[in-house]
């Protein structure tokens, strides 16, 4: 099935799934049309969630590398117009130079969204971790910072 055929499909949840399985699949030189294309769908919030879903995966796997810059930077055209997914391409940025040990600044964790903050919180960079535990935006992220803290101490 291809982009066209799954745009004209009337039930958004199979165009949904048949996103994933595009993004799952795309070849590295057609994945900013793909993801362009996808966001055009009528249905906006079906849209973004397929297209976040696919940033997440593909960061999770490309941010400890060299390659992940350029990525990032592509991700961030085919999205310029989608806030929601501009700023999770920001979050990953911090949270790829909080793991990574890069520079970055305690207010712009403070600043992030919740699922930031708890996917640092259950991270190993201490100075993250200490932050979150006194600072951290709910009592979840705290608590998760807290106890991240013991077992680092051990």
């Amino acid at each position: 099935m291809n982009v066209h055929d799954i745009l004209i499909n009337p039930d958004e949840h199979v165009r949904f799934a048949a996103y994933l399985d595009e993004l799952e699949h795309v070849a590295d030189p057609d994945e900013v049309d793909l993801v362009s294309r996808i966001l055009t769908d009528r249905d906006q919030t079906m849209a973004q969630s397929a297209v976040l879903r696919h940033l997440d995966r593909r960061a999770a796997n490309l941010y400890p590398g060299p390659g992940y810059d350029g990525w990032a930077q592509t991700m961030a055209q085919a999205t310029i117009d989608h806030p929601f997914l501009t700023q999770r391409l920001r979050e990953w940025l911090i949270f790829r130079a909080i793991t990574l040990t890069l520079p970055w600044r305690p207010d712009d964790l403070l600043a992030s969204s919740n699922w930031l903050q708890l996917k640092t919180a259950a991270g190993t960079n201490t100075e993250a971790i200490e932050i979150l535990a006194g600072a951290g935006r709910t009592k979840r992220i705290r608590n998760t910072a807290r106890t991240g803290l013991t077992h680092h101490s051990k």
